[in-house]
């Protein structure tokens, strides 16, 4: 580990945290895909323990004991609060980043193989409800999370934070086109149930009745709901009773009470 303090905003060392993007992040070419950024000393020592590498740490003054153990042989970048909100345009949460190598991920086939139980996740664009989900996932036992074309990158900042790293705990991967991800499934033996709501869906309680040995659990977005290519693709729908005048929950909460029904 080696300490570097900097004063100066445009140092060239800081390019990693300069008005951070995270898609240009993802673009930068690495061996592994590209960066993304940890926020917070629980959520990189979280990502340090999945085995991610960093490839840099910026801390603030006051946080350099919590975080640069972490570092591993990355250099650590020591700034004042000052700086770090100037460099990377916002209060940095909890006084620590770390630009981390993005690793490389597994196939959804190879997730698919031997899975109990998998989440999901169609064209959810909201980078909270994409933490909130993978963080449901992780507490109530779901094998592996999937994650449509469209969908939000659960290594996005702000997917990272609202997980508690959850995301580094859950095996995920990225699906095709349902042309294409459809067979998927078929091939693993993974049943396909499509929670939404629809006139002739099962019930939740009556679905986790006869639940399917190894069941996939599609989600989609409370505004839009689930495309009709997806339902195409699903061998069952299945709903939440509700009452109220309630009609949806957002995906967090839909993926929470479905894994605990089907648990």
């Amino acid at each position: 580990m080696t300490m570097i303090r900097i004063d100066d905003p445009s140092d060239p060392r800081l390019s990693d945290y300069r008005g951070l993007t995270d898609t240009a992040l993802r673009r930068i070419a690495e061996p592994e895909g590209g960066l993304y950024i940890a926020e917070s000393a629980k959520v990189i020592s979280r990502a340090v323990g999945a085995g991610h590498r960093p490839r840099s740490v910026l801390v603030q003054e006051k946080w350099v004991d919590d975080v640069a153990v972490l570092a591993g042989d990355a250099p650590v970048y020591v700034v004042p609060d000052t700086v770090a909100e100037q460099l990377t345009g916002f209060a940095v949460h909890r006084g620590a980043l770390a630009a981390m190598h993005r690793p490389e991920q597994p196939s959804p086939a190879q997730l698919l193989d031997g899975a109990r139980t998998v989440v999901v996740l169609e064209d959810i664009v909201d980078h909270t409800n994409v933490g909130a989900a993978f963080r449901a996932a992780a507490a109530l036992g779901a094998d592996a999370v999937l994650v449509s074309p469209r969908c939000g990158d659960p290594l996005y900042r702000r997917s990272v934070r609202v997980s508690m790293g959850t995301v580094f705990q859950v095996p995920w991967a990225r699906l095709p086109e349902w042309d294409a991800a459809a067979p998927l499934f078929a091939a693993a033996g993974v049943h396909l149930a499509a929670m939404a709501l629809s006139d002739d869906a099962l019930s939740l309680d009556e679905f986790a009745a006869a639940r399917p040995e190894r069941l996939a659990i599609l989600m989609g977005s409370e505004g839009e709901g689930l495309s009709t290519s997806a339902l195409d693709a699903a061998d069952s729908v299945v709903t939440i009773p509700m009452s109220g005048g309630v009609d949806s929950l957002n995906v967090a909460s839909a993926a929470a009470v479905a894994l605990w029904a089907l648990r």
